[in-house]
């Protein structure tokens, strides 16, 4: 096994072919998608030309990764492993990931994990990393078989639906809430598709609704990521709309499988992400370390 460093552009395709292992190995293991990375480049970060830690075997393909993503409060270490690793190997990919991070000068970090993942979590805590419960990290993971969708659900009177391509004329519907870049990040990753970057317009041509739908035709995979209706338009049913219908062109593109996450204490998100056929299959734990020596404490 050989351990390199990508940056850049270059660490989001690499990242992606060793999801794809994943994603090749097992329909749902882990808890991250190769889209899920792809949004994440969406705005520049200080992580993005740091040199990102890999693993290659004699092959040259991407065996393990420690992704770091800094969300401005805390940087996120993400351990990324084939679902048949060992436990050892496990133990090391975390180890020498936090090394890392702190030969980077990162001081305060977060890992999510599944909640479930009791060989993470005690290597995690050996290193002195808790529990944060009330971090906004802790999610859902719920999964959709493809086959079982429901029908789309009609759009209420007085609200139209687009795609990004009906609206070139003016600036993406996200900029106000991702900054002024967020599209010329989006076009930089290989799995965005703007016929897939949907929203419901008002009578106004205001913003109501949106949702980004990913489909990732390695795996045959969708990801659902963003949604949001607007407070001045929400109990019109424009969320089950959008989700209907980008579930019915992620089925249409050829996806099996669609993801997407949810807070389990919003209880409005799950009933339509339920209702809609989504089942939940695993939940996240965020484990955080603060003051993190440099030079990788706990080694």
């Amino acid at each position: 096994m050989q351990e390199h460093h990508r940056s850049g552009i270059q660490y989001l395709q690499t990242a992606t072919a060793l999801l794809h292992r994943v994603r090749s190995e097992h329909p749902t293991a882990g808890l991250l998608e190769a889209a899920d990375l792809h949004w994440w480049w969406r705005t520049p970060r200080s992580t993005d030309e740091i040199p990102q830690l890999f693993w290659f075997d004699d092959a040259g393909r991407p065996e393990a990764a420690v992704i770091a993503t800094d969300w401005g409060d805390a940087v996120a270490l993400d351990p990324i492993v084939l679902p048949n690793a060992s436990l050892d190997w496990i133990a090391h990919v975390i180890e020498r990931g936090l090394a890392h991070a702190g030969e980077l000068g990162f001081s305060s970090i977060d890992v999510v994990i599944d909640r479930a993942d009791h060989i993470m979590r005690e290597v995690l805590v050996c290193h002195g990393f808790t529990e944060e419960p009330n971090s906004m990290l802790n999610v859902v993971d719920a999964w959709l078989i493809v086959s079982d969708r429901i029908a789309v659900s009609p759009l209420h009177a007085g609200y139209r639906l687009c795609s990004r391509l009906d609206t070139q004329d003016q600036p993406h519907h996200m900029v106000h809430r991702n900054g002024p870049k967020l599209e010329t990040r989006l076009q930089q990753t290989s799995l965005y598709r703007p016929e897939l970057d949907l929203l419901v317009l008002d009578a106004s041509r205001n913003v109501a609704a949106y949702g980004l739908f990913w489909f990732d035709p390695d795996t045959a995979t969708g990801l659902v990521e963003p949604m949001r209706t607007e407070n001045d338009h929400q109990r019109r049913g424009l969320a089950r709309h959008i989700l209907t219908e980008g579930i019915n062109r992620l089925a249409e593109a050829g996806a099996k499988r669609i993801k997407l996450c949810f807070n389990p204490t919003n209880t409005a998100a799950k009933e339509l992400y339920v209702s809609a056929g989504f089942k939940p299959d695993k939940q996240t734990a965020v484990l955080s370390r603060k003051g993190m020596k440099h030079g990788g404490e706990g080694r």
